[in-house]
């Protein structure tokens, strides 16, 4: 492949691991939809592939790609994004370790830790990541990851992804940045410090609600190969037809992460107004605790917004089940808009902890439709 070091995001998106076939000379990489492949003599391997479930040249590609959008040198790619999670906490975690996470993270990277991983000795402390002092307070003598979401899922909170880098190399942990929130477009944290990116791929980078997906970039090489002997060793890999509907999406993600924020800003300032929300989160307001850190590590704001409104659970739950465009689902970073109620849907598992969310708490996915359809709807829904 061509060193695509030194092109734009948009180029890389659409041409990174993806030269056109040589055999065919078909400019879209091929979905090779086989488990094995012949060998020339025993361990004559052609092409380094032996069983699709070590590697395949569909997913070699994504994986190329991926690393290429984070600035990264090594990409896997997995079944889902909490199938990344999980070859993540093992991979960089032992019996007797302790990890730093956001007191506001996704729900299954909480139940996993929560529920599986404190079993085999795995300790976990939440805390506000926006508040280095607070983070550097709960960092103990076995701390081995700092785990940051940025913005965090569901109220957007911003953690300053050099500021942690810095931290958790003087203590000698890693810092692990979930990037799925605002995409590779968006935020490149290994540029900024970090030294693995997590993604659920199923969100902006697929983009079309169509595939299930994870990934981790890395540019150790340690750390990859640890990360590659669980790929394999595990075997939650995607298949060759979920590499290629991810790399689809990808060609288009520049593009449609500056839609996303085009409408969510507008979205965002109709919601400002009307009298029945009391409160809205996002990073592109001026008057969010952490807009200034987010302006310096993010390219845009991103197309999530959450909001509170007057009435509590009651009253946030019809708003979630009145709305004709914005469809009520769980996921998110799709070209459709999503509404949905963190509490009973996507953080249920973190009610009664520490992480539990707001009950009144609306999250949106803003899609790219015609943003003046979707504010429509949203105050259709809140009238």
């Amino acid at each position: 492949m061509t060193e695509m070091g030194n092109f734009g995001f948009a180029t890389r998106a659409i041409h990174a691991g993806q030269d056109p076939d040589p055999t065919t000379g078909s400019v879209i990489v091929p979905i090779h939809a086989t488990s094995t492949y012949a060998q020339d003599g025993v361990g004559g391997l052609r092409g380094g592939f032996e069983y699709s479930r070590t590697g395949n040249p569909t997913r070699a590609a994504l994986e190329e790609c991926l690393a290429s959008l984070e600035g990264g040198r090594h990409g896997r790619a997995f079944a889902s994004g909490m199938a990344a999670t999980d070859t993540a906490l093992r991979t960089l975690l032992r019996p007797g370790d302790h990890v730093v996470i956001p007191n506001d993270a996704y729900g299954g990277t909480f139940r996993l830790l929560d529920k599986v991983m404190k079993h085999w000795g795995i300790e976990y402390t939440p805390v506000a990541l926006s508040d280095t002092d607070a983070v550097r307070a709960a960092v103990r003598p076995n701390t081995k990851v700092i785990w940051v979401e940025t913005p965090t899922n569901p109220v957007l909170h911003i953690a300053d992804i050099a500021l942690l880098a810095e931290l958790a190399h003087d203590v000698g942990a890693l810092l692990l940045v979930d990037n799925t929130f605002a995409s590779p477009y968006i935020q490149s944290p290994l540029e900024l410090g970090a030294d693995v990116v997590l993604h659920s791929t199923t969100k902006y980078i697929g983009g079309h609600s169509d595939v299930i997906g994870g990934a981790l970039v890395t540019s150790n090489d340690e750390l990859d190969a640890g990360f590659g002997f669980l790929q394999n060793g595990a075997g939650a890999v995607p298949g060759p037809f979920d590499a290629w509907l991810t790399l689809r999406g990808i060609k288009t993600l520049e593009v449609r992460m500056e839609k996303h924020s085009d409408n969510t800003e507008k979205v965002t300032e109709a919601l400002l107004k009307h009298p029945r929300v009391t409160k809205v989160f996002y990073p592109g307001l001026p008057e969010h605790p952490g807009h200034e850190v987010a302006a310096k590590q993010m390219r845009r704001f991103g197309g999530m917004v959450s909001f509170t409104v007057e009435g509590g659970e009651e009253a946030a739950l019809r708003v979630c089940s009145r709305t004709k465009l914005f469809t009520l689902a769980e996921s998110l970073g799709g070209v459709e808009s999503l509404i949905e109620h963190p509490g009973r849907m996507t953080h249920l598992s973190t009610a009664g902890s520490p992480l539990q969310v707001p009950a009144d708490l609306v999250r949106l996915s803003v899609g790219i439709e015609s943003a003046d359809d979707l504010i429509a709807d949203l105050l259709s829904a809140l009238d």
